[in-house]
């Protein structure tokens, strides 16, 4: 499960609904994920209003298409790879033909986000500017989201970690409500039941590329 929990693009169903019963069980898991000082400050907005979810994904698409107009890795991969760090400087084409998929597919959400049956907006109870505390609050919401997403998973969810609308959170704010001055957004996730069920593991080369000992090494 935990090799072939995918970035779901294309193949989330959105014709399908999902019950509100199989969020809430995914919701149960991810409360038992660790949280800074044992404090739950994070919480989950899901939205499944017709009105809004095209709302706040015209925002994600907005977002969207100032990344792709700008200097981004991904469009510098798609082009011929000499510009990626890593492992993947030079001219790997196999990542940039992977790449190229992985554009065309967030290519294909931006324009297709809003038809998703639940958008999850994972939030924080808290707008602290400082670094500790956002890194605190931030390393909770993400393992929260993540144990989300793993059982989504194994109730035959997909779901893609987004960030794209956050240059319009104020906004998002105040389509559903959200006390902006109060609380930190840190995504925007759309669920639904995938096509097809059989994900693989990704290419993501030898476990040494990103493993140090005792000093830093690559």
């Amino acid at each position: 499960m935990l090799s072939t929990t995918r970035a779901v693009r294309k193949r989330l169903d959105f014709e399908r609904p999902v019950p509100a019963s199989v969020l809430r069980e995914c919701v149960e898991l991810a409360t038992q994920a660790p949280t800074a000082s044992n404090m739950q400050t994070w919480h989950f907005v899901f939205v499944t209003e017709r009105d809004k979810v095209e709302a706040i994904s015209g925002l994600y698409r907005r977002g969207f298409e100032a990344y792709v107009s700008g200097p981004t890795l991904a469009d510098r991969a798609a082009g011929d790879g000499r510009s990626a760090g890593g492992r993947f400087a030079g001219h790997d084409k196999t990542w940039v033909a992977q790449q190229r998929r992985v554009v065309n597919s967030a290519v294909y959400l931006a324009e297709n986000m809003h038809r998703s049956p639940v958008l999850l907006i994972p939030c924080v109870t808290t707008r602290s500017e400082r670094p500790t505390d956002v890194v605190a609050e931030g390393g909770s919401v993400i393992q929260a989201a993540w144990s989300f997403m793993l059982a989504a998973r194994e109730r035959g969810l997909g779901t893609c970690w987004t960030t794209l609308h956050l240059a319009y959170e104020r906004e998002t704010a105040e389509i559903l409500g959200i006390p902006y001055d109060k609380v930190r957004q840190f995504a925007l996730i759309p669920v639904a039941y995938t096509i097809g069920d059989a994900f693989k593991p990704a290419d993501r080369g030898v476990i040494e590329d990103v493993i140090s000992w005792n000093r830093w090494s690559r």
